[in-house]
């Protein structure tokens, strides 16, 4: 009997996943629904999801990892030759192969799923096809056609400053999450299309948000807002592969005035490594390697600058524009 499977086009690479039942991939479907392929084709990365009653918790390998992760809790992380094993005891086990393209992810009947290891499977598909996914936010510039980056650490504003340029002509690609293509002269990016998380504190400061929001938050005082919802209020950009006009490191500004400075590159890769390139017992694992030279490539080839932000984001609109139209 055939297994239930769906096939996700992601630039270029094709994700393939089968199932005992769809209902198990539907962590994937709510992520890359809109990238779904419907009839015949072949994957160039292959994942089967199975529920199991006993999970392979003591894979052999190098223990790379051991401890807690937000949101996800306890698990620890294995490398054997070019598989990684990722343990979530008592609730799921996923096994990857970067070199040959497979994943293979396990779960206890009635277990609640873990968000990290479809998020690992999705970096390795990228991974395979010469792509990788950066933190960072993504907007296209108002009548063109190319995006500028918006790195940050969590917290310190991306997606305020992502909503505040989209209510200025800007188009969103995303606020948290851009897939960058390194192999041409000019690097492209596009935005993986999940929902945006929205806080009181963007809420107030954006009120043009105010129609997409419904009365409940959620104890991290943030509501998930659906792109196809704040397309009512502004240009959300489909997913596909744009050029990258420039990267901007996003900061508080001191005097709560609103400026764009040059930023040396080697801060900037320094800035977007740290929050990007995840470092285990051993070292950087191969994947991480490539990402960290990716982000080389970023950021020797486009403008890098830093965006100090103060109480009135929007006005970086007029600031990024002006700049880039300098620099050519």
């Amino acid at each position: 009997m055939t297994r239930p499977s769906a096939c996700y086009g992601l630039n270029g690479q094709v994700l393939g996943i089968s199932a005992e039942r769809p209902e198990l991939w539907q962590d994937f479907d709510r992520m890359l629904g809109i990238l779904r392929i419907e009839g015949a084709v072949k994957p160039g990365f292959r994942l089967d999801i199975t529920e199991a009653d006993v999970l392979d918790e003591a894979p052999g390998g190098l223990l790379v990892f051991d401890g807690e992760i937000p949101e996800d809790g306890y698990c620890r992380m294995v490398t054997d030759g070019s598989t990684t094993h990722l343990v979530f005891p008592g609730r799921q086990t996923v096994a990857i192969n970067d070199e040959e393209g497979w994943a293979e992810l396990r779960v206890r009947p009635g277990a609640k799923t873990a968000w990290t290891p479809s998020m690992l499977v999705l970096d390795a598909a990228l991974d395979a096809g010469g792509q990788h996914m950066l933190h960072t936010a993504g907007l296209t510039l108002p009548g063109h056609d190319a995006v500028v980056l918006i790195h940050a650490p969590s917290g310190t504003g991306k997606t305020t400053t992502s909503l505040a340029l989209a209510t200025q002509g800007f188009g969103l690609c995303s606020d948290d999450a851009m897939i960058l293509n390194p192999a041409s002269d000019k690097p492209l990016a596009w935005g993986l299309p999940r929902h945006v998380k929205i806080h009181q504190k963007t809420a107030e400061m954006i009120p043009q948000v105010s129609p997409c929001l419904g009365p409940s938050w959620d104890r991290n005082g943030e509501q998930a807002v659906s792109l196809e919802r704040l397309s009512e209020i502004v240009r959300i950009e489909s997913p596909i592969a744009r050029p990258v006009a420039a990267l901007l490191h996003l900061a508080r500004s001191a005097d709560r005035e609103t400026r764009l400075v040059p930023m040396a590159r080697t801060d900037a890769m320094v800035a977007l490594a740290m929050d990007n390139v995840r470092t285990g017992m051993t070292g950087l694992l191969p994947l991480q390697k490539r990402r960290l030279a990716t982000i080389g490539r970023l950021v020797s080839s486009v403008p890098t600058l830093t965006l100090e932000v103060g109480v009135r984001p929007a006005d970086a609109a007029a600031l990024i524009i002006a700049t880039l139209t300098e620099q050519g």
